[in-house]
């Protein structure tokens, strides 16, 4: 049995941001993480990001990884199972994994649970083919092993995933066909659209994909034009040749674990479908376990990093060993995920977040 303060599951932005919370309070932390190395998304994002200085704009997404990790990588109370995946997650704070092929039992006073999200997909005819990806792994071949996917790419959704992966595509060669849009409106940042419109890449709003064409691999689609209903419209039907199909139509987020270990779990769509419940300080509805991050909503990589912060000084006060500067570092991640989430973009986070609160009530 491995014994710990504080296990973190998921060595993304938002774990490791709670585990140098931890560390600086001197608690014993282990990170589990399934990948190969840490860091979680960033360590396949070449663009910079916005934001403000504490959420490293104008840094590259692997960039920020590295800052991260070598934040916490050294520190003596720290320890790492990477490449290791959780078996299992009970209410007395025990973690099986399976790490090196060896079956390991993890004891904690407390859990952090940061395991992200992960892609959902679309139904169509021949959505089997080979050369039909994700817009995730689309990014782990390119900027985390240098395999280039294809020669000439559809992307399906407009969203910033989806507009980044395709600049990310043209600047390692790849033809973008298409962008391919089910809404009225471009999904994603209006400067990223902008950049695919100067280069040339059509964005068809109100249209969808109907199914892939080829026989042993992906040789074009067929997409068609939607109405306000989101119904196909009759004889819109439009061919498009291309080698491979990227869809990047939103995540779902990782809640798998918590319902494992019995916590209350709830639909909120406007946070990415079903969510664990968390109170204020983001403990789940089982005592002594936490979650943050894509975990608990989609957002971007800036909003997991403050959750993560957040959740790390959470736990410390849950652990009665409450970080040095606590209440200074509260108010401003506070400050900073408020900024993050105000305006028009952070609306339908705001309303999740309402609906989170009213589902917590109601289990209260």
């Amino acid at each position: 049995m491995i014994h710990t303060d504080v296990l973190i599951i998921g060595g993304g932005p938002s774990g490791l941001c709670a585990a140098l919370m931890l560390l600086e309070s001197n608690l014993k932390v282990v990170i589990v993480d399934r990948g190969l190395s840490l860091g979680g998304q960033l360590v396949k994002q070449t663009h910079k990001f916005f934001g403000s200085q504490k959420q490293y704009a104008k840094t590259r997404g692997f960039d920020i990884a590295n800052i991260l990790v070598n934040q916490v990588i050294s520190h003596p109370n720290l320890s790492i199972y990477q490449g290791a995946t959780v078996l299992g997650l009970y209410p007395d704070k025990v973690a099986t994994i399976l790490h090196e092929d060896i079956y390991k039992k993890i004891q904690s006073k407390a859990i952090i649970v940061a395991t992200g999200a992960s892609e959902k997909f679309l139904a169509f005819e021949n959505n089997d083919l080979p050369g039909i990806y994700g817009a995730g792994a689309v990014q782990t071949l390119m900027n985390q092993f240098g395999v280039l996917p294809a020669k000439e790419v559809v992307m399906i959704g407009s969203g910033n995933i989806g507009l980044i992966v395709s600049y990310q595509l043209i600047q390692a060669g790849v033809k973008v066909a298409a962008v391919i849009e089910a809404s009225s409106k471009i999904g994603g940042y209006k400067v990223h659209a902008s950049k695919l419109r100067r280069l040339g890449v059509p964005i068809y709003t109100n249209k969808t994909i109907k199914r892939a064409l080829g026989e042993q691999s992906v040789q074009g689609l067929e997409i068609v034009s939607l109405d306000d209903k989101f119904q196909e419209i009759n004889d819109t039907s439009m061919i498009i040749k291309a080698d491979s199909i990227c869809i990047s139509v939103g995540l779902a987020p990782g809640y798998q674990l918590l319902d494992m270990v019995g916590a209350k779990t709830g639909y909120i769509a406007e946070l990415g479908g079903t969510i664990p419940l968390v109170d204020q300080k983001h403990m789940t509805t089982v005592d002594g376990i936490f979650s943050c991050g894509d975990n608990i909503g989609i957002e971007e990589a800036s909003s997991a990093m403050m959750e993560g912060y957040l959740t790390g000084l959470y736990v410390t006060q849950y652990l009665n060993q409450k970080h040095p500067d606590y209440d200074l570092k509260v108010n401003g991640y506070e400050s900073e995920l408020n900024i993050l989430r105000a305006g028009p973009f952070g609306s339908k986070t705001r309303s999740g977040l309402n609906k989170m609160k009213e589902l917590m009530d109601d289990v209260g």
